[in-house]
């Protein structure tokens, strides 16, 4: 079929498609209080940031993320490599969450998804938006395009019938006043100035709020500002539901580790090398920095990969040049190449780096965290980034590897310290 054809029957495709999985399922939406995530960075963290402060509040809470999709106290990993599944999984899935009792829903929402009316027969409460940066560029044609596709879901939230309507939108973010431009009922802005103070340690973050005459501090076992936004977004929404500071505190103060989000493993205790691994899906060049300056005060050796094949080319060599600018060491390694050639796309990434010393090339991925687990020093931290909670090593004409870099950095921890 010609492409213009196909680009012509696309939408009404997907639009039927949406319509139908909602009417099979019975409008599971109607049901319940559905939170909604967009954003370029920080969704996965800020729906499990949400779901947890709702559970620890005694709200039957369900979730879908990137990470994984929970109903209750039932939780399975999400192994489709897409955030938001297609319409009959996510009705499916709302459908399933109220018939297990619950009563509040939070999930992600993408600007792929949007393109392709995932998010349409959706019936939103509340929409949080985290903040835009390029990404998707080649698959939206341009960052505008990508931007509405985004604004499109605060859209649905505005013809949504439910009432009171939210949207927490990040005002720190340039275009975060445009996501507040909907005619909704509440329009709840955040920024570093809600606080009277922040703090930033390797091991976590703190907050302190003003509310009257009272002081509150929360502290947090996520690091880097990145992820002050995101808990400001989750306190931001947590507060027009009436939650208390109190259980806010304790949600967040008792924060289990978040798969895949700048989550930590440590070199066996009886091990002579003492190195602290960090595992996170940044992938863009603005988080991956933000990644680094979390961990701006400690050597480096960074496992980086080549940012998915067919997409987003431009943005090769400039992260390798932010990993030049932050790492000690850097190995450039292989990650989703699609159909792409994965040397090649590993020096189109190795052009951005000027000092080749500091580099190396390891094509297999175990290979290239077990060399950086050899090379650091005791004291080191590795910090390996592109797949997360990734289920697996996309190749050619859709073949997949599985992969999980949680288990092989666990694996080669545990090796390094046996040859010891």
């Amino acid at each position: 079929m010609p492409a213009q054809i196909l680009n012509y029957l696309r939408p009404p495709y997907h639009l039927t498609l949406a319509w139908l999985g909602d009417k099979i399922y019975r409008h599971p939406s109607h049901e319940l209080t559905v939170i909604a995530v967009t954003g370029t960075k920080g969704k996965s963290t800020t729906v499990e940031l949400i779901s947890t402060i709702l559970s620890t509040a005694g709200v039957k809470t369900a979730s879908l993320s990137t990470i994984r999709f929970k109903i209750g106290d039932e939780s399975r990993p999400n192994l489709y490599k897409m955030t938001t599944p297609g319409r009959f999984f996510v009705q499916k899935f709302l459908r399933d969450a109220a018939t297990a009792g619950c009563t509040h829903v939070v999930m992600e929402m993408t600007s792929e998804g949007a393109k392709q009316y995932r998010h349409r027969f959706i019936e939103l409460d509340a929409l949080v938006f985290t903040n835009l940066t390029p990404e998707h560029i080649e698959s939206h044609g341009s960052f505008l395009r990508y931007k509405e596709a985004k604004l499109s879901i605060a859209t649905a939230l505005e013809k949504s019938p439910k009432r009171p309507r939210r949207i927490v939108s990040n005002l720190d973010d340039e275009h975060g006043k445009d996501f507040l431009n909907i005619n909704v009922e509440e329009k709840l802005p955040f920024s570093l100035d809600a606080l009277n103070l922040y703090t930033l340690h390797k091991d976590g973050i703190g907050l302190i709020f003003k509310d009257g005459g009272e002081e509150i501090t929360i502290r947090i076992p996520l690091v880097g500002l990145f992820n002050v936004y995101n808990a400001l977004a989750a306190i931001t929404l947590a507060r027009s539901l009436d939650i208390p500071w109190r259980m806010i505190e304790k949600a967040l103060g008792t924060l289990p580790p978040i798969n895949g989000r700048v989550e930590h493993f440590y070199s066996p205790a009886d091990g002579i090398k003492k190195i602290t691994a960090v595992v996170d899906y940044a992938h863009t060049p603005d988080s991956l920095e933000k990644l680094y300056q979390a961990f701006k005060d400690v050597p480096k050796v960074c496992v980086l990969g080549n940012t998915g094949g067919g997409r987003d080319r431009w943005k090769r060599p400039e992260m390798a040049a932010i990993a030049e600018k932050y790492c000690d060491r850097i190995i450039l390694t292989n990650e989703d190449p699609y159909d792409e050639n994965p040397r090649k796309i590993l020096e189109e990434m190795a052009d951005g780096i000027e000092n080749k010393a500091k580099l190396d090339i390891i094509m297999d991925r175990r290979l290239a965290i077990r060399t950086a687990f050899q090379e650091s020093k005791s004291g080191d931290y590795v910090i390996i980034s592109g797949k997360g909670t990734d289920p697996y090593i996309m190749g050619p004409n859709n073949t997949k590897q599985k992969w999980s870099d949680a288990e092989v950095v666990k694996e080669e921890l545990n090796a390094l310290s046996e040859s010891e």
